[in-house]
């Protein structure tokens, strides 16, 4: 079956199958067979072909609207708890001990972490001795978005005074080299606890606090993994935040 609209596309534009084969890079022959038996590309020539044509690709080529499989399972997905509530607080305190270079932690406020392990702080600093980066991000109790945050939480504005409390847990850390502490002003998506190639996010739910929400475990495999999408979105958040000086 001949692709009547691909024939139409080439001859407006003065294509033929030898110059189009040359500026999508494969034989003459391939370009003569999408044209004349209908066959289809590979998504990423059709994709130069139309681009080439100044045409849609779904338009030249309708079966690659077909959706591409998607993996059931992430490679870099170590496991899936269906709330926060769910982890005993030695999850994350064991993470955090683990910690060779680098510990980051963006947040509104996660003061659940000194109230279960008050030793939060002493680990901080040894791993800090031991040569880790740590970064901790705490929600700006005065800006909008926390205080919208507040409204939308089932126990109104007790986010504002949970960052402050945070504020105040995290202070003593400030005289300590390597440690760095910032408050940050922007809409939370996910808080999320990085330490070294491994990170626990914790999805936020309009409406539900963050004890009630999802929490994933990720493990980094490689670039451009779910891992580096988290791990950029805490450097583009960080990057906004306000230094706090002692």
């Amino acid at each position: 079956m001949q692709n009547e609209r691909l024939r139409l596309a080439m001859t407006s534009g003065g294509w033929t199958h030898a110059s189009l084969a040359k500026a999508t890079e494969v034989d003459p022959k391939s370009v003569e067979r999408w044209v004349n038996l209908g066959r289809v590309p590979r998504r990423s020539t059709a994709l130069k072909a139309a681009e080439t044509l100044g045409e849609d690709v779904h338009a030249l080529w309708p079966a690659l609207r077909q959706a591409r499989a998607a993996r059931a399972i992430s490679p870099e997905l170590v496991a899936v708890y269906d709330q926060r509530a769910n982890l005993p607080v030695s999850t994350f305190v064991d993470l955090i001990a683990s910690a060779r270079t680098k510990v980051d932690v963006l947040v509104y406020a996660a003061v659940f972490l000194h109230e279960a392990y008050p030793r939060l702080n002493e680990l901080l600093r040894e791993r800090a001795r031991e040569g880790c980066s740590i970064r901790i991000a705490i929600g700006d109790a005065d800006s909008e978005n926390v205080r919208a945050r507040g409204e939308e939480e089932r126990f109104g504005h007790g986010i504002e005074s949970r960052c402050r409390i945070a504020l105040m847990h995290y202070r003593p850390l400030l005289d300590v080299e390597g440690v760095e502490l910032r408050t940050h002003g922007t809409t939370l998506y996910n808080s999320i606890y990085r330490v070294d190639d491994q990170a626990l996010v914790n999805a936020h739910v309009w409406g539900v606090n963050a004890y009630g929400a999802p929490v994933w475990h990720l493990r980094r495999s490689g670039p451009g993994g779910m891992f580096d999408t988290y791990a950029e979105s805490f450097d583009a958040v960080w990057a906004t935040g306000r230094p706090v000086t002692s």
